[in-house]
């Protein structure tokens, strides 16, 4: 099926991007011909929407502050066959749009990442390369090896992947959720390299290295707790067991040395850590259970929405339909 026969849309989170946002805009407008573009202005104190509008898109407000609430609004509001998502300040680049789509129905995936060539070339982005770096290994090492761009924002989604996917985070974690509820769905994926460019003169980025950084990394740990809790509580188990020992161990040699023990209130810390420790295996034991029905459920609500692919087309059921009617018509003849 060719993209040109399915109902895009491409979806524009934008805050304070007027000098780059027309030009988006039109790029799109050109590698994408039939997609509807749709900028979500979100609360900026410049002409972003009055540009965006001029160059041909429609415009819809978001009030709630921070990328992860526009998501979810533009998910909710825009139904469409393929979801396209792209920053509005032009570092991405729209030319790689039909690409992205192509491989999304040809490979009958759920979701494509354009992922950021050279993206730490640029001195702009020195400070955020070393972290880009760290939360990726982190990602891949909890979450699995999907993705080796969690925080790009250009992504294509099936319609499946934008109605099931539940949108918590209300910042820049979002593509981290993105890709979390993917790897945990276990949804067919991909990711196609893309080239990454620079920021128009005058746009600024609203990216905080160690603010986001410490956000990211706290809707990561947050993430673990709820899809793998027996991981997360059973590495907080282990901490707790090994400062319990280190606290035990001299306590233990006294009293068989001596048959005494002088530090009662060392003792009594190392069974609270050690007593901790046990319950919160526990816990991991109980909450796992609890995690994977709620895998299950979210699979259920996933698979309950229809497919838009065509079936037909890629696995030749037109044709099977036709003998069965052919068949069919023989056998009534006969008869």
């Amino acid at each position: 099926m060719k993209h040109t026969d399915l109902n895009i849309a491409i979806l524009l989170p934008c805050y304070n991007e007027e000098t780059s946002i027309a030009r988006v805009v039109l790029d799109f407008r050109k590698s994408m011909p039939g997609a509807r573009i749709f900028v979500y202005d979100n609360n900026s104190s410049d002409d972003t929407a009055g540009q965006a509008a001029k160059a041909g898109a429609t415009v819809i407000p978001c009030r709630r502050q921070g990328k992860g609430n526009v998501v979810r609004q533009m998910f909710s509001d825009i139904n469409a066959d393929i979801y396209l998502m792209a920053d509005g300040d032009g570092t991405y680049d729209a030319s790689a749009a039909p690409q992205l789509v192509k491989t999304l129905i040809d490979e009958r995936l759920d979701m494509v990442v354009g992922t950021r060539k050279d993206v730490t070339k640029d001195a702009g982005r020195a400070g955020h390369a070393f972290g880009n770096q760290i939360f990726n290994v982190i990602y891949r090492s909890i979450f699995g090896t999907d993705f080796s761009d969690i925080f790009s924002g250009y992504r294509v989604f099936t319609r499946r992947f934008a109605k099931s996917f539940p949108a918590e985070s209300p910042g820049f974690e979002i593509e981290t959720e993105m890709s979390v509820h993917a790897s945990i769905l276990r949804l067919p994926v991909a990711e196609v390299e893309c080239e990454y460019g620079v920021r128009e003169e005058g746009s600024e980025s609203k990216l905080s290295t160690f603010g986001d950084g410490y956000k990211i990394l706290k809707m990561i740990a947050t993430l673990m707790k709820e899809t793998k809790p027996f991981a997360f509580f059973g590495i907080l188990s282990t901490i707790l067991m090994v400062l319990s020992g280190i606290l035990a161990f001299p306590v233990l040699v006294e009293y068989f040395q001596t048959g005494l023990v002088s530090r009662i209130p060392t003792w009594m810390l190392s069974m609270t850590l050690l007593l901790a420790a046990m319950m919160g295996f526990s816990a991991g034991i109980i909450l796992d259970s609890v995690a994977r029905g709620r895998a299950e459920q979210k699979r259920i609500f996933y698979l309950s929405i229809p497919s838009d692919r065509t079936d037909s087309q890629s696995f030749g059921s037109n044709a099977l339909t036709t003998r069965r009617q052919a068949s069919s018509k023989q056998k009534s003849k006969k008869g």
